[in-house]
């Protein structure tokens, strides 16, 4: 595991999830967020965008948290292992509704300076229609790149924080590289 694409809809852990990944393997993250919006949250214009993305994937290692479906295709070619966080949208609107009083008027970590956390009836919206509306798609995606890449689906925190021991230590990894494994 050298390219790690996380996705999932809003609130369902992309950035904790990808955030354990790297301090359990030592791989470098990126945060979609953090490169896709610009100040006052306007979005990059869609063939910068993909430009952007090109770049990113090009990389040796990395891992990637954020959806996009725009540059789905490029990360979804360019990763070894795609996790994909399908938990159930009650949980993922709860998560967003704390995120939102935890970071009431500041800015996460992971977005840029200009972008105080803001909570929208459409981002909510979104979420909520997730299951029906996008969740068919991503899993035809990813039952298509399946055949040749790790695709895991996790569908409660418990199967998460399952998978996550199961991920080798960056020590552990990098003897399994020096053996040839």
């Amino acid at each position: 595991m050298k390219r790690i694409l996380v996705i999932g809809t809003g609130g369902s852990g992309k950035t904790t999830v990808a955030r354990r990944l790297a301090e359990r393997t030592g791989l470098p993250l990126i945060h979609l967020d953090a490169l896709y919006w610009r100040a006052g949250w306007q979005p990059t214009p869609a063939e910068e965008w993909r430009g952007k993305v090109q770049q990113l994937v090009s990389r040796a290692a990395w891992i990637i948290d954020g959806n996009y479906g725009g540059t789905l295709d490029l990360r979804l070619e360019a990763c070894d292992t795609v996790v994909f966080l399908d938990l159930p949208r009650i949980l993922c609107l709860w998560r967003v509704l704390k995120r939102q009083v935890r970071h009431f008027r500041q800015v996460r970590p992971e977005l840029p300076p200009s972008c105080r956390e803001r909570l929208s009836w459409a981002f909510l919206t979104w979420i909520w229609t997730y299951p029906s509306r996008r969740r068919g798609d991503v899993l035809r995606r990813l039952a298509v790149v399946a055949k040749r890449k790790r695709v895991v689906i996790l569908r409660s925190s418990a199967a998460i924080d399952e998978f996550l021991a199961t991920v080798p230590d960056a020590a552990a990894r990098q003897a399994l590289e020096a053996d040839g494994r």
